[in-house]
């Protein structure tokens, strides 16, 4: 990850919130909520994003799934994370929830859901979200499994802001817990 300037991570963020809501308008793709209320949704996207990240820790504790490779970009990670403020964190969480979600879900994979089968659909928005969150082989086939389970719930809900909301407080668990307690990964 180098050296990044969190103002160049919050800006691509936000960059990235601009782009998803410039393709949703020339492309006229419509964004709906499912019928959920909003509350609904942002306590079914806490719980998922909670969920996923709880679920991600415990498969690191098994070796068969992580075999040593994950721990470079661990402390990778935790020293992208400790360059940012806490206040940064929820900010640059919040970007890539709402943009990230916004593209890979509403737009490309709701897009592709008109021309293809809903699982294709999913797993090529998936790849994709993969491909852009590429690190290594390791960290490309959690960014694609993560992106299949929010491509699942996004087709099961109808609703964006469950997937937003999801990705968001997955990435600031993520972060927070990189921050704050940076062995979380290291004991097996």
């Amino acid at each position: 990850m180098g050296n990044v300037s969190p103002l160049f991570v919050l800006t691509f963020q936000g960059g990235i919130v601009v782009v998803a809501f410039a393709a949703m308008l020339l492309f006229g793709i419509k964004i709906d909520s499912g019928g959920m209320t909003t509350v609904a949704a942002v306590i079914w996207g806490t719980l998922g994003g909670v969920g996923t990240y709880i679920v991600l820790l415990a498969l690191t504790r098994v070796d068969a799934f992580f075999p040593g490779q994950l721990q470079q970009h661990v402390s990778e990670l935790r020293a992208f994370a400790r360059s940012f403020s806490y206040p940064m964190i929820v900010a640059l969480s919040a970007l890539a929830g709402v943009g990230e979600e916004l593209l890979f879900r509403g737009v490309i994979q709701g897009g592709l859901s008109g021309v293809l089968t809903q699982p294709v659909a999913i797993l090529v928005a998936a790849l994709l979200f993969g491909a852009v969150h590429y690190l290594s082989s390791i960290y490309f086939l959690i960014a694609t499994l993560l992106g299949v389970v929010l491509g699942v719930a996004y087709a099961v809900s109808g609703s964006i802001l469950v997937v937003m909301v999801w990705h968001g407080v997955y990435d600031l668990t993520a972060m927070v817990c990189l921050r704050r307690f940076p062995g979380l990964f290291d004991s097996r």
